[in-house]
């Protein structure tokens, strides 16, 4: 898939948030449209199980990123989307196995504490608490970069 210019459905539901870190841009940008020919193998299989690509390829998304959002039930498919990613290869240049299963474990505790039936002020904490984390594990990982035993 090829990224795009940036969703203008997004700007609609969102204020858009500047980069934390100088990288977030291009093709690190979080905001993207997609752009590209699906296989028409996974667009037939799409419309015979009535969930349209767009759907599937956000879940994908979503539980791969081990977030907060829509957790009941996917524990199972978080699994094999890692062994996926593990399979494929992925960051395996600079870590082992081991240390990606690890980086996803961390991401599923974060994911983990959402305060459930929170008030939005606690919900907010969690949030500004979350943003923070997410970049002191980034940067930590980082540093271990090309470390690979």
């Amino acid at each position: 898939m090829r990224p795009m210019s940036p969703s203008s459905k997004l700007k609609s539901i969102r204020k858009r948030v500047p980069p934390k870190l100088k990288w977030q841009t291009g093709a690190y940008s979080r905001y993207v449209e997609w752009e590209d020919v699906l296989p028409y193998s996974f667009l037939l299989i799409a419309k015979l199980v009535n969930v349209t690509p767009d759907n599937i390829v956000t879940d994908f998304m979503d539980n791969l990123s081990c977030g907060s959002w829509k957790r009941e039930g996917r524990d199972s498919a978080k699994e094999k989307l890692v062994d996926y990613f593990i399979a494929h290869g992925y960051g395996q240049d600079y870590y082992t196995a081991e240390d990606i299963r690890t980086m996803f474990k961390e991401l599923d505790a974060i994911g983990l504490s959402w305060p459930y039936n929170g008030k939005p002020k606690l919900i907010d904490l969690y949030a500004k608490w979350r943003n923070k984390h997410y970049n002191y594990w980034f940067k930590k990982w980082r540093r271990k970069t090309r470390r690979k035993k």
